[in-house]
């Protein structure tokens, strides 16, 4: 195990440094690496890293997504509310929805129900590809004055959770051909179970913070504490505890960063390093689950399927960015944006071929391919193109750099000298 963690590491991130070297993306060469070394090519991943996969790419997503919520602040929220909401399930819904008409007429002996088990694998977008973007370009003031990046970055962290809820919901209608009232009830109830414990447990976290003089990484500590224990219990127990893991980590987040007076940037920067490996592991360990010998034959038509799908997410894209006051430039970055996938496939893509469903190899296909084709495309569409669509916003960026300060502020210096002349 440890040999393999090792390759995983060493290659992934040697890859990765020529990938970025190349002015590319690092994690499609993260990506690269593990099919060449993952269990389906070359074969150079122990069994026991392999037995622990989903694991680790858990912990990974649990990092990212904490990010995510400690760079989300509640006004920026307010700024961005209404789109933000249906960026996090209408273009998912579009997609769904095009998958589940037009998969039946491209593959006869696909049902209804099985096409739409497959737009639900399909849809999520991945937030390990376009979180990290969206902070990488909010650190760079990038279309910060109209919140671009914070609107994607809200709605993508949400998008993938209301996908696999209708996703397990499919499932257990196709597995035990129906769904009980449990099953539609918790839906709902393990979304506002979420985001009541994350808001409650990010708020009594800040006023502990705040009281108490604690070494960041004791709060690292008991934030990843609480994010495995929520994220453990649905997996454990997810059907008869309604709990929306993910949703409750983001929602602790943001609450601390919302109460909290001090400290937060050093959380922050804690779980970005923690990103550096995570990001090699999460990307590589994709990589690996990938089997390119189990691609269907005519895996040329998953791809019109799959690009089809997309042009409907865009116009879901476009209908939730109505009244926003954004250009066209702006709806292209956020179109783009919503193109990787990755992360969800990787982990529930193999689900329905492991419950003998007789679409699972057909819905495996499906999520491979769409890994292979939309988080390279996804990711060289927004390094190449984000300085091209977005405004950057100078001011603090000048100033930082000795420049020429603002109008405003040198109003206010000589404002003062002449006070203290007189």
């Amino acid at each position: 195990m440890i040999l393999s963690l090792a390759l995983i590491l060493g290659l992934g991130f040697l890859v990765g440094f020529l990938f970025k070297k190349m002015y590319l993306p690092p994690l499609i060469g993260m990506i690269i690496v593990g099919v060449v070394i993952g269990p389906h090519e070359l074969s150079l991943i122990d069994s026991s890293v392999l037995d622990i996969s989903s694991e680790l790419r858990s912990i990974a997503l649990i990092i990212i997504l904490t990010r995510a919520g400690l760079k989300l602040k509640t006004t920026d929220l307010k700024q961005i509310g209404r789109s933000a909401i249906l960026m996090s399930f209408l273009p998912a819904t579009f997609e769904i929805i095009a998958i589940t008409l037009l998969a039946p007429v491209l593959f006869p002996n696909l049902n209804y129900t099985s096409a739409a088990l497959m737009g639900t694998v399909l849809a999520a977008v991945s937030p390990a590809v376009i979180v990290p973007t969206m902070l990488k370009i909010i650190r760079e003031r990038y279309g910060e004055n109209k919140k671009v990046p914070h609107l994607v970055l809200a709605g993508a962290s949400v998008d993938d959770i209301y996908t696999i809820i209708i996703f397990y919901t499919l499932l257990s209608f196709l597995t035990n051909n129906s769904i009980d009232a449990w099953t539609i009830i918790k839906a709902p109830l393990s979304i506002f179970i979420g985001v009541f414990l994350g808001i409650l447990v990010g708020w009594i976290f800040g006023l502990f913070f705040n009281k108490f003089n604690i070494l960041t990484i004791f709060k690292v500590i008991l934030m990843i504490v609480f994010s495995f224990t929520v994220f453990g219990i649905e997996k454990e127990w997810g059907y008869w505890v309604p709990i929306s893991s993910l949703l409750s980590i983001i929602s602790m987040s943001i609450a601390l960063q919302k109460t909290s007076k001090k400290g937060v940037v050093d959380i922050e920067k804690s779980y970005s390093n923690m990103w550096v490996i995570g990001e090699i592991i999460l990307f590589t360990l994709v990589g690996a689950t990938v089997n390119l010998s189990s691609l269907e034959s005519n895996w040329w038509m998953l791809i019109i399927l799959i690009t089809i799908a997309l042009l409907a997410r865009g116009i879901g894209v476009l209908l939730s960015l109505i009244k926003t006051g954004l250009n066209i430039k702006e709806k292209i970055f956020c179109l783009i944006s919503y193109i990787p996938k990755a992360t969800v496939q990787a982990a529930i893509g193999s689900i329905a071929l492991s419950a003998g469903l007789s679409s699972g190899q057909l819905v495996l296909s499906a999520a491979v391919i769409s890994i292979l084709f939309t988080a390279p495309l996804g990711a060289l569409l927004i390094e190449f193109l984000y300085k091209k669509l977005l405004a950057k916003d100078n001011i603090i960026e000048e100033f930082n750099n000795n420049q020429s300060p603002p109008s405003e502020i040198k109003n206010f210096n000589m404002q003062t000298t002449v006070k203290k002349e007189l």
